[in-house]
């Protein structure tokens, strides 16, 4: 009797250390289970970043994610994003991806948003459509998208602007923007940094000289266009600031090529004076409705800091150097200017 129960007592304590064996086995499985779909490394380096588009739900991510080689398995991805709660929690953004991310970790950056800034800097642009081609490139929204809110009287309007003169809240300098940034919102940033240039001391520098805040950046435009060189900005600031206090016409080449929509042109013809647009400074008197380029910084600065001089016209210098002979009178300009058409001729310039 005492061998039998010595024999139970002893299959009883084999069969539990076999169950405690099979459990520890089993919770060993578990866990690798659980760590291969959670913290294997995952995604690959095929891409750099993954873009979600506004919109987009989760069969819209996993297609690109699948479509790209964005993870090396997508099985467990989809598990993993399922049991995270990710599938109905998609934010769109532009995600940078870091070869040898496990699944919980690239999850866990698309279900807080933690995506990654663009950095937008750029300088000139002669129109509002190339400006709207150029951002449309580095941000989310489309280039058709982001000219109708600057062609909206009803949106501008908030800015005190018109649909003419919109473009002058657009500083070149260098922003730091999320991809899917609203197309409203991406102008009010661009407004917010407009207003902030615009301190009280330079709107009274604009009211000292009798120009609106945007009037300066029109005629900024203008110097911008006329200068290759900075130094050379104040001056020519204050010969079309003279032109405008005498009623003169600013009589401007940009403003004439602007109105013919040809950046080709590098010889204003007599012909080309005739165009009927009011950004033709030859034919009509003051300024221009809008910029007729996107203008610098220096170049408003200038405006606002202009040379007191007495010219009153100016031509390129023959030496093709870019510079300008400037000139207080008519007789004076016609010997600068015989200079500058007779080397177009050499050089067989013609448009």
């Amino acid at each position: 009797m005492t061998k039998q129960k010595t024999s139970q007592g002893g299959s009883l304590k084999k069969f539990i250390i076999a169950l405690v064996v099979l459990a520890v086995i089993g919770l060993g499985g578990t866990l690798i289970f659980y760590y291969l779909r959670y913290f294997d490394a995952n995604v690959t380096g095929k891409e750099e970043y993954l873009y979600i588009h506004t919109g987009e739900d989760f069969n819209d991510v996993y297609k690109t994610i699948r479509d790209k080689g964005i993870v090396k398995d997508t099985i467990t991805f989809a598990w993993a994003a399922r049991n995270m709660k990710y599938t109905n929690h998609v934010k769109p953004g532009k995600y940078r991806l870091h070869e040898g991310m496990s699944n919980r970790k690239f999850i866990r950056m698309l279900q807080l948003g933690e995506q990654e800034q663009v950095d937008l800097s750029f300088h000139v642009f002669r129109t509002k459509q190339q400006f709207v081609g150029f951002v449309s490139k580095k941000l989310e929204a489309d280039s058709l998208t982001l000219l109708r809110y600057l062609d909206s009287a009803e949106f501008v309007k908030q800015f005190g602007l018109d649909t003419d003169n919109a473009f002058v809240m657009v500083m070149p300098d260098s922003y730091k923007l999320y991809w899917n940034i609203a197309p409203d919102k991406f102008f009010k940033r661009m407004y917010a940094h407009y207003e902030n240039f615009w301190t009280p001391e330079r709107k009274q520098q604009a009211a000292a000289i009798n120009l609106t805040v945007p009037q300066v950046s029109i005629l900024a435009s203008i110097v911008d266009a006329e200068a290759l060189y900075d130094d050379e900005m104040p001056t020519i600031a204050g010969l079309y600031l003279n032109r405008l206090r005498k009623g003169m016409k600013l009589e401007s080449d940009p403003s004439v090529i602007f109105a013919m929509n040809d950046f080709t042109i590098h010889r204003v013809l007599n012909k080309y004076l005739l165009v009927n647009s009011p950004y033709n400074t030859y034919m009509h008197t003051g300024l221009p409705p809008g910029p007729v380029m996107l203008p610098s910084v220096n170049a408003v600065k200038a405006v606002l800091n202009y040379q007191k001089n007495d010219y009153l016209y100016m031509v390129a210098k023959e030496d093709f150097s870019n510079r300008h002979n400037f000139a207080a009178t008519e007789a004076e300009h016609k010997i600068n200017a015989a200079k500058f058409h007779k080397a177009l001729d050499e050089h067989n310039i013609k448009k």
